[in-house]
């Protein structure tokens, strides 16, 4: 069977190391929090200006003027700090974030990524996913592997707009988790959910898959 959200952002999680400052993109990469290992401590980064993110509060007990990029309810630690937008960005923009994980539209075999916006349709803003995968050291996408029509999401060549070229490094969907080789053009397969076969992976995938 095919991950569910919880799964996918558990199998995401086994990108984290001790120590990492990571950002977490809105949807199904939010969830990673909830699977960060035991032994080790990650240190939460929000664009709007905050790190150190705690959970998600319990109902009730939410402040509606502690979110995240997201807009989100969060909870802060006793170690969270909070600054400017502009500080925030300069602290993307420096290198210093170590792992972000977003979701996508679409990524390219060379790692070109596609997720802010759909021509023809409403958006708010393009945000910050833009800084994001040009300044942080790593890049997780966390998507479903096709689209709703059944169309392969990881495709030779972006159509939708680019958030950032040669940019993605592994991509956690619902059939798998995978290496994105850039340089090949190539998916290499790391896992694959239970119940889903190699061949149902290369159906729903537009680039070679390969298992080593």
């Amino acid at each position: 069977m095919p991950w569910t959200r919880e799964e996918m952002a558990a199998r995401a999680a086994l990108e984290l190391k001790d120590g990492f400052y990571v950002n977490l993109g809105i949807g199904i990469p939010t969830l990673v929090a909830n699977f960060v290992p035991s032994d080790i401590e990650v240190i939460l980064q929000s664009e709007n200006g905050m790190l150190g993110i705690g959970p998600f509060p319990y109902e009730g007990e939410a402040d509606p003027d502690l979110i995240n990029a997201g807009k989100q309810t969060v909870t802060a630690l006793p170690s969270s700090s909070f600054f400017s937008s502009a500080d925030s960005f300069a602290m993307i923009r420096g290198g210093h974030i170590d792992l972000a994980i977003l979701g996508a539209m679409e990524v390219a075999d060379n790692g070109d990524l596609a997720n802010w916006t759909v021509p023809g349709k409403m958006i708010k803003g393009m945000g910050g996913a833009m800084d994001l995968v040009a300044g942080v050291k790593r890049v997780v996408v966390v998507m479903s592997h096709a689209d709703k029509a059944g169309n392969p999401k990881i495709v030779e060549r972006c159509s939708l707009p680019l958030t950032g070229t040669a940019v993605v490094d592994a991509i956690v969907s619902d059939l798998g988790r995978f290496l994105l080789d850039r340089d090949k053009g190539r998916l290499i397969v790391q896992e694959i959910a239970d119940g889903i076969d190699l061949e149902t992976v290369r159906s729903r995938t537009a680039i070679p898959v390969v298992s080593v």
